[in-house]
């Protein structure tokens, strides 16, 4: 992922050089707000370093905002979202489901994000660009919580975020989620933390999250995918060190399997 407070060009250039095979586009200022971004320019840095490109947005728009006319700006900046990642060539586009509404109930909320939602998808339809959700802890973390977004909207893919699945919870939701939804798995996010509420972002094996164990669950789905590697450190050097890690992990899982049914 680019870091928003980088220009996006440079971003895509030291990204393109780490070796990485997409670019996990965030639009969000204060450097990469959609309203700043040159799509134009941004397609053709990526086509340059043969670079694939998935669709992120801000975790922090007032998806379910009780007034009115915040929840309405927050619509009019995804638009604007759709728009250049539509130019950019983008297929899908993250949303992360909001739960800031003070004083109502979760029916309030739920409603508040379809409605939402569904008015994205009139956009999202005509721009062919498809839209997922993100699991975020504490509220949109399990089957039951995400299920009330994802079942009365069949065509909203799963953005699956195996650092957050850790988050607030009793144990990670992965397995569970994957047995419930991974037939509209869209986009991985991979990061290591060590449970409890911290959203540390570390790099893989730092943490407590067992990365071949996903990687199995993953690939058990026949998942073949985009996969971020969500890892935030002032140095990059973690970020090719994971990388390094799930390529490895994600190969021998492969392995394994394979001899597992050429046993069979």
């Amino acid at each position: 992922m680019n870091h928003p407070g980088r220009d996006v060009l440079k971003e895509i250039d030291s990204i393109a050089a780490m070796g990485f095979d997409f670019l996990d586009l965030t639009l969000e200022p204060p450097l990469s707000a959609a309203r700043l971004i040159d799509a134009s320019a941004v397609r053709s840095a990526l086509h340059a370093h043969g670079l694939q490109v998935v669709g992120h947005t801000a975790y922090y728009l007032p998806l379910c905002s009780p007034f009115e006319s915040l929840r309405r700006a927050a619509i009019e900046e995804l638009k604007i979202c759709l728009e250049v990642f539509a130019a950019i060539g983008v297929t899908w586009m993250n949303l992360h489901p909001d739960r800031q509404a003070p004083l109502h109930d979760r029916a309030f909320v739920i409603e508040r994000n379809l409605q939402t939602i569904r008015e994205l998808l009139i956009t999202a339809r005509e721009l062919r660009v498809g839209l997922m959700i993100e699991n975020l802890p504490n509220g949109f973390n399990t089957v039951i919580q995400l299920s009330e977004l994802l079942g009365p909207i069949p065509e909203l893919g799963l953005h699956l975020d195996i650092g957050h699945a850790n988050l607030r919870v009793d144990h990670n939701t992965i397995d569970q989620l994957l047995a419930a939804y991974g037939q509209r798995l869209q986009h991985v996010h991979l990061h290591d933390n060590k449970g409890g509420d911290k959203d540390l972002h570390l790099p893989l094996g730092v943490g407590n999250i067992d990365t071949a164990h996903y990687v199995r669950s993953l690939q058990a789905t026949g998942y073949d995918g985009t996969i971020t590697l969500e890892v935030f450190t002032p140095d990059r050097h973690f970020l090719t060190y994971s990388q390094e890690v799930l390529r490895r992990t994600w190969d021998q899982c492969a392995l394994e399997a394979q001899e597992l049914l050429t046993q069979k």
